[in-house]
């Protein structure tokens, strides 16, 4: 065991491997030759008495041995790189992070992360899913994830970001057919483009207690997808402003029942790794936070 935790190098060139697909993604990645990862990951099969990898010209695998020690070993090495991470000052911050966030949210964001968040810290690798359904942060390995709405109790890591508007909006054209209502009953007879969460469709709750259930024939899991055929004239959506505003300053959407005040949804950041959170966790949500209380104002 002992000369197994000397191999720290060639324990890390062998995750490499396995994360990048192939040893010459992994030698590029790690600022080497693809012989030197070779030879490591031959020095750390002869110290374990087992093939790895199946290789051939084309193909690289890992064999059930392989996949059981990767398994195993990953986590390991991942926790020793948070854990250093975590002590570094933020402007240190490296290595990757991965990332959920919902769809819209994602959308806005895109160019501050890529004009601003990631030249201002080259060290970093950020890997994104944009999806609006709430993924398992732990079984599916996220670093950190953005919701919107209440949590539920959870053993997470949660903090509040900002507070964000919500907005009822439709096309001119939806408005043209069907007039722009001015009472909630009015509002209940136009068609919506219904927001499914888990497969039902979400209500509206506007501040003072009142509820619409939209009806219409069009439902979607995604708040892109919500805009898109809101644009199309297909229904009202319920949606986060900030993810609309530029429509609406265009015409290109009208927001409805302003005199109806819906209230507004924390943006919320969770996270697995308790008080030690990587530097990387905590810039990236300092980021966000900051360009959405900045679209809020």
């Amino acid at each position: 065991m002992a000369s197994l935790l000397n191999q720290s190098a060639n324990l890390i060139a062998f995750v490499r491997v396995v994360e990048a697909g192939s040893f010459s993604a992994a030698a590029r990645n790690a600022g080497t030759t693809p012989s030197a990862i070779s030879k490591s990951i031959g020095r750390l099969e002869s110290e374990l008495g087992a093939k790895l990898f199946r290789r051939s010209t084309r193909l690289l695998s890992l064999t059930q041995e392989g996949q059981a020690f990767f398994e195993r070993i990953a986590p390991l090495l991942r926790e020793i790189e948070d854990s250093a991470d975590a002590i570094r000052p933020a402007s240190a911050a490296q290595g990757r992070l991965r990332v959920s966030m919902p769809s819209d949210l994602g959308r806005i964001l895109m160019k501050p992360l890529a004009w601003v968040f990631l030249p201002a810290n080259p060290e970093l690798e950020l890997d994104m899913t944009l999806l609006d359904r709430h993924v398992d942060v732990i079984g599916e390995g996220y670093d950190v994830v953005f919701r919107v709405g209440a949590v539920a109790d959870s053993d997470l890591k949660v903090r509040t970001l900002a507070e964000l508007d919500m907005a009822l909006v439709a096309s001119p054209q939806l408005l043209a057919r069907w007039g722009t209502p001015t009472s909630l009953d009015a509002l209940r007879e136009l068609p919506f483009v219904r927001y499914l969460l888990r497969g039902r469709t979400l209500p509206v709750t506007f501040k003072d207690g009142s509820v619409i259930v939209p009806r219409g024939q069009f439902g979607l899991d995604s708040g892109s997808g919500l805009r898109a055929a809101a644009l199309c004239g297909t229904g009202v959506a319920y949606l986060m402003k900030c993810t609309v505003q530029e429509d609406i300053d265009r015409g290109n959407l009208v927001q409805l029942m302003t005199q109806q005040i819906l209230p507004r949804l924390p943006l919320q950041a969770l996270h697995a790794f308790g008080r030690l959170a990587p530097a990387r966790v905590g810039l990236l949500s300092d980021f966000v936070a900051a360009q959405m209380q900045s679209m809020s104002r």
